[in-house]
């Protein structure tokens, strides 16, 4: 039996499970705990940018990408007052080697799990919800789950999301960030193709704004965008399909409603954007959406949690694989003088805060630039006037504009840094 640290890892979200599998195949005695029987959800973020295929290149993982649903992104397309301003081919400049690609994330969290469960050294408890932390001597030193069981460890690390409980539990106080919209999301079955071409589409018009791409695994997902806290408007299907159609370039609009019957009700993601003021307390790291929210746009949740990830196990397993190794020969005691264990448990302190060092400037930096770009599609959607401009001079402005906007996104698809080991 592994008589190593003991870590818990809360969530089995790209974080969690990345990390899981990290520390379990150097051998760390890992249990990741997931309050869900499935990992199935009706939005989960499929784009990863090329900071999240150097994550999992760096992890040794990209060839995970193979055995599940997957598809390279053709490019970024924008359509005002039903016109398209421009279409901007993938790859973007810059980044040749990695263009974005779409998967299925359900499916890709199994693949991990299923790694990880080859390790020895790691135990999954799924469907079993977290209800508190478990304290030893102002440490955290585990957590109680909902049926009363008690999980001790070393050290537990919370991916449990946006809402975390253990975040809260801990008293880590997360700062909300300005965020004016919430999104509707909608799945599309339809056995013909899209006229989307691979690509992602905005459509901005009068009646509102939405986004259209085909998923990874089947049919085309729609993204309708709500002011935040606006009610849902009570909508039939037949309803959803005649506010877009006018939105839309005529193929797409003439597509849509031939294959209205496909549409699926909405769900609501209730969009949160934030920051906690610190991510760690003795014994606990937060990670991913549990220590920054990040808004929706341009995807950057799945990549971020596994750039969290990443530098998380490279500052933790220099720490904890020593403790792994057979314990020298018994010299005599020293009276008061801490053990080889009790001295590398302490210095987990430091490395969580050197996570958070590490991880904090890229993560504060991007959600600005989220901001940014939409505050910029909040002005575009809010004045009439300008979408009638850019509607009439898409031949002549539209590509300048894909020009800027391609520069523009850079940081949010690179990140701001090189991971550790990246290849």
């Amino acid at each position: 039996m592994n008589s190593g640290p003991r870590v818990l890892v809360v969530g089995a979200g790209p974080a969690g499970a990345s990390l899981a599998l990290l520390l379990a195949r150097s051998g760390v005695a890992v249990t990741l705990v997931e309050a869900s029987s499935s990992l199935a959800r009706q939005f989960r973020g499929e784009a990863l940018m090329p900071s999240g295929l150097e994550a999992l290149a760096a992890m040794g993982l990209s060839h995970l990408l193979a055995a599940v649903p997957h598809r390279p992104l053709q490019g970024w397309r924008f359509v005002v007052n039903g016109r398209e301003l421009f279409h901007a081919h993938e790859p973007l400049s810059g980044d040749p080697q990695r263009p974005c690609t779409l998967v299925n994330q359900p499916a890709l969290l199994e693949a991990l799990l299923g790694q990880a469960q080859s390790c020895p050294s790691f135990v999954l408890e799924r469907g079993q919800p977290v209800s508190d932390l478990l304290w030893s001597q102002g440490r955290v030193a585990g957590v109680r789950l909902r049926n009363g069981r008690h999980l001790e460890s070393e050290l537990v690390v919370a991916c449990d999301g946006r809402a975390s409980l253990l975040r809260q539990k801990a008293g880590l106080v997360l700062v909300e960030g300005v965020n004016s919209i919430d999104l509707l999301w909608f799945q599309l079955a339809c056995p013909s193709p899209s006229p989307l071409q691979g690509s992602f589409t905005t459509l901005v018009g009068p009646e509102g704004v939405f986004s259209a791409f085909d998923s990874a695994g089947r049919g085309v997902q729609l993204g309708w965008l709500l002011n935040k806290g606006e009610r849902v408007p009570a909508c039939s299907p037949d309803d959803w399909i005649e506010r877009m159609a006018p939105l839309s370039p005529p193929e797409l609009a003439a597509w849509l409603r031939q294959w209205r019957a496909g549409l699926g009700e909405p769900s609501r993601l209730a969009v949160q954007v934030g920051l906690a003021e610190r991510w760690w307390a003795p014994g606990l790291l937060l990670l991913g959406d549990a220590a920054h929210p990040m808004s929706p746009v341009r995807a950057q949740g799945i990549n971020m949690a596994l750039r969290d990830a990443w530098v998380a196990s490279a500052r933790l397993l220099p720490l904890l694989q020593p403790l792994l190794r057979p314990a020298p020969a018994p010299q005599q005691p020293q009276h008061g003088a801490p053990g080889a264990k009790t001295t590398a448990i302490t210095g987990l302190d430091a490395a969580l805060a050197a996570i958070e060092a590490e991880r904090r400037p890229e993560i504060t930096t991007l959600q600005a630039l989220q901001a940014a770009e939409a505050a910029r599609g909040d002005q575009l959607r809010r004045q009439s006037w300008l979408r009638r401009g850019l509607a009439l001079a898409a031949p002549l402005v539209g590509p300048a504009i894909a020009a800027h906007w391609s520069h523009q996104q850079q940081p949010l698809r690179q990140g701001l840094s090189v991971l550790p080991g990246s290849p």
